[in-house]
């Protein structure tokens, strides 16, 4: 029966990092940016922090937006984000001049703070680790297909990694990192000692990977996930032309009733006589992102046509809803983002040092190649 020694153990431990090291560590950096997106927005832009210092309560998104319409009268709303408590509404409109903008509106004060007609630094983190800006064409994008794969990458150095240090649990009892035997062993240990620490990380990063592969895959092949929002039948729209009755402020009360927990975070607007508005938010569920509750309310009858919670989620549904809390550490708050932080400046720095160890074995094994031609060299200096 053929068995794999510890050499080609290592060598195949090589190859699953060492191709691709820079993009894998591009990935890594940008992903740990990414998880702390939001709090480096806060320290670095005053315009986007939502100060109260009078501690008032937050107004309702319907609040909101009549701020952005008071400052912009002739704005059209089209949606809303909801971020961190600490950070402004985001309200994206169009309006005569700007055919794309979006209203930074504190919600505590209903002031517009900012305009921008940009993506703004959390999106852009966002973007550059999950596709690399590659765009999407017919449901799929290059760039998201290169960055998801990165987890056979990170999957198969976690497996020859393991295979390699047999012994790895006496990381967790005796930690080891000498420092006064050379830049090689302090390499070894410190690349060791990361990776061993890391075990968990690295396979949480690597399943949530591999599943938005199979995401992509399902995109590509326009296998739907997640059904599309409904519209509004033809037959049941008024002869003549007039306002719905149910206002948004209505329907997030309805979607409230149904959802007592439920906290908005996506608001769509209806753009047209046959929309509806499609509510997103987050309940009292730590593993599920902001998206996992959501209400389709039809605006001329005040009733749900959809909705959408963990409870009545299929399997495929609860992966894709439970992925970017694992992925980005977002499922405790600030602490575990700190924590997902800390363990992706150690990713990172692992694919650092093991392109620095494999490179000095390249340095060191260049000596043996010149005494291997050294005899050959002085038999044609000789002659």
């Amino acid at each position: 029966m053929f068995t794999m020694s510890k050499r080609l153990w290592f060598q195949l431990h090589g190859w699953f990092s060492l191709p691709v090291w820079v993009l894998f560590c591009f990935i890594c950096v940008t992903g740990t940016v990414s998880v702390i997106s939001h709090e480096l927005t806060w320290l670095t832009n005053s315009e986007a922090r939502a100060n109260n210092p009078n501690d008032l309560p937050s107004l309702g998104v319907d609040q909101v937006i009549n701020s952005v319409e008071k400052a912009y009268p002739t704005a059209d709303v089209m949606s809303v984000l909801t971020y961190e408590p600490y950070l402004v509404n985001a309200v994206i409109f169009t309006d005569t001049d700007k055919p794309y903008a979006v209203a930074y509106v504190n919600q505590y004060t209903g002031e517009v703070q900012a305009v921008n007609d940009t993506i703004s630094f959390i999106e852009f983190m966002r973007t550059l680790h999950g596709w690399l800006f590659f765009p999407w064409q017919e449901g799929y994008s290059v760039g998201y297909y290169l960055v998801s794969a990165m987890a056979f990458v990170l999957l198969g150095a976690l497996v020859t990694g393991l295979v390699i240090y047999k012994n790895f649990w006496r990381a967790f009892s005796q930690p080891k990192l000498r420092f006064n035997q050379g830049k090689k062993t302090f390499l070894k240990d410190l690349h060791t000692l990361s990776g061993v620490w890391s075990i968990w990380f690295m396979a949480v990063m690597a399943l949530t990977g591999l599943w938005y592969l199979v995401q992509a895959i399902m995109w590509h092949n326009e296998i739907d996930i997640e059904e599309h929002a409904p519209l509004v039948a033809v037959s049941t729209l008024p002869a003549d032309k007039q306002t719905p009755p149910t206002d948004l402020k209505a329907a997030l009360a309805i979607t409230k009733e149904k959802y007592p927990d439920f906290k908005p975070s996506y608001v769509m607007l209806p753009e047209h006589n046959r929309g509806m508005f499609n509510i997103m938010g987050s309940g009292d569920t730590i593993f599920y992102d902001n998206y996992a509750y959501s209400t389709s309310i039809n605006p001329w009858t005040g009733e749900i046509a959809a909705s959408k919670s963990p409870e009545t989620m299929s399997g495929l549904l609860t992966l894709s809803h439970i992925a970017d809390p694992l992925h980005y550490g977002n499922i405790g708050g600030l602490w575990t983002k700190v924590i997902w932080f800390i363990f992706g400046l150690i990713l990172s720095g692992m694919s650092i040092t093991g392109f620095m160890m494999y490179a000095a074995k390249l340095v060191n094994n260049k000596p043996v190649k010149a005494r291997q031609s050294a005899p050959v060299n002085n038999v044609q200096e000789a002659n």
